[in-house]
């Protein structure tokens, strides 16, 4: 009986840093790298077109030479929130 009380303790901790859901980016975003398009700050042109919380890819190359894709939201206040970033491979073993 103690044991499984202790371990639904370790769980319910353990999930209590998982309570952001699925396509809510309340957090400040990842940094940005050289190559992103707020590394030297938010844009000074606006998105004004789009709707707030919409999304955006942006792909370049970064200082190391791997093809970076980021995903951007616009924010209320229409600045830009790096929500998601990805790294493609240098080199693929696919035959195609």
């Amino acid at each position: 009986m103690r044991r499984s009380t202790g371990l639904t303790m370790v769980l319910v901790i353990a999930l209590t840093g998982c309570t952001t859901s699925a396509g809510s980016y309340s957090s400040a975003g990842l940094a940005p790298i050289p190559g992103s398009i707020t590394f030297n700050g938010q844009p000074r042109t606006k998105l004004t077109k789009s709707p707030v919380g919409s999304s955006f890819p942006h792909t370049f190359t970064d200082q190391w030479g791997r093809e970076v894709e980021e995903i951007y939201v616009i924010r209320s206040d229409r600045s830009l929130l790096i929500a998601e970033r990805h790294y493609r491979p240098l080199f693929s073993l696919d035959d195609d």
